[in-house]
């Protein structure tokens, strides 16, 4: 492993070793509370263009596998990973390779021998802080410099690069462990699934209810949309998580803003639920350090159950929303809104990612639901 740095915009200066890609990389340093499913973590198209700091401080243990990609395209998307202790001898009889080749590959930046905890409880007290990592630069100043130089993450449209150019009706249904394959649906509708960064799982979990998903791009015509629905063809529309602030998605939330006027049944994950409360109106706002981890208590206000969620997000929608929309999930830690149900219209949205299972499924619950929506709509 080579010598590297790391360079916080708070001035804070790290030495650390690389055991990634080489170079010099600048992105927003978050925290992940997750104790497994670095890849997964990896793979999401949601953490473009940021540092991940796993609080987990043993990675690559699992080495990784061909399966546990959530891109669309099966390729990383993070801008780095900053772990305590790497290994690089793996062992589970899935892996195929290393994670620290993994990022070689993918020329993603990957840091160890840190103290992680002390990163964490940094980010903790500042929130999330804009970072550069370089294993070739080594001058305090040159880092500054080349960090104050550098655009912020939420001045940056990572979407046009991830979201599908052409589209594309997924086969896949969810993970059968009695076979350690994913299983083929039976499918009973159609909607279409507007990429922003969509995870696989998310679209395993909607076709193991019955719904068929035609990907399309991010830059998609709502009259086109609108016609389809009408005609029949589809019916309803799912909005994908993605990476970055909702706000720079402008021509997006003006084509939404028909879809919901349409009356067409909506399920909106993450990015997609801000992006709905944004076409209704109602603006984001970023969090301190955001909401990244597998352990997050969400309360199921219709049912009065608790569960336990997956989460990687830094915006947020405000309270005052319920002024259109039923609140039905509220986060645990910092009652923050989770969940909506708009009063007025067929549609839904979830805050945290249903689909990731984090040990429990029962948050998955929501993609019933909107199948029921999309089968009673028409």
């Amino acid at each position: 492993m080579k010598k590297a740095v790391l360079y916080l915009e708070n001035g804070m200066t790290f030495d650390v070793r690389s055991f990634g890609a080489g170079g010099t990389k600048v992105g927003e340093m978050i925290f992940n509370t997750s104790l497994t499913g670095y890849q997964e973590i990896l793979t999401d198209p949601s953490y473009a263009g940021q540092f991940v700091v796993f609080c987990m401080p043993e990675i690559g243990i699992v080495g990784v596998n061909d399966d546990d990609v959530e891109s669309l395209l099966g390729i990383p998307y993070a801008s780095g990973i900053i772990v305590r202790n790497y290994n690089e001898f793996y062992s589970n009889f899935r892996a195929k390779e290393s994670l620290g080749s993994y990022l070689k590959k993918h020329n993603i930046i990957g840091i160890s021998d840190i103290d992680t905890r002390f990163l964490t409880k940094t980010l903790r007290n500042e929130g999330a802080l804009n970072a550069i990592i370089s294993d070739d630069i080594f001058n305090i100043d040159e880092l500054k410099s080349f960090l104050k130089d550098s655009p912020k993450i939420g001045e940056i449209d990572y979407i046009s690069d991830i979201s599908s150019k052409s589209q594309k009706i997924h086969t896949k249904s969810i993970f059968e462990f009695s076979s350690f394959s994913y299983g083929a649906p039976t499918f009973k509708k159609k909607i279409v699934a507007v990429d922003f960064g969509i995870k696989q799982n998310i679209l395993n979990e909607l076709s193991a209810v019955g719904l068929e998903c035609e990907v399309i791009n991010h830059k998609f015509s709502a009259d086109n949309i609108i016609q389809r629905f009408r005609d029949r063809e589809i019916g309803g529309v799912f909005l994908s998580n993605g990476p970055g602030d909702p706000k720079i998605l402008k021509e997006e939330i003006k084509e939404i803003s028909k879809l919901i006027e349409a009356k067409i049944p909506m399920l909106g994950i993450c990015l997609g639920h801000q992006l709905l409360g944004l076409a209704h109106g109602y603006e984001t706002y970023k969090l301190p350090f955001g909401h990244h981890g597998a352990n997050h208590p969400v309360k199921n206000l219709q049912t009065n159950e608790i569960e336990i969620t997956s989460q990687n997000h830094i915006y947020s929608l405000p309270q005052s929303i319920e002024e259109i929309a039923i609140i039905t999930h509220q986060n645990l830690f910092d009652g923050t809104i989770e969940g909506l149900r708009y009063k007025d219209s067929p549609i839904i949205s979830m805050q945290h990612h249903p689909e990731a299972s984090p040990g429990p499924k029962e948050a998955n619950k929501v993609f019933k639901y909107f199948f029921d929506m999309v089968e009673n709509t028409n």
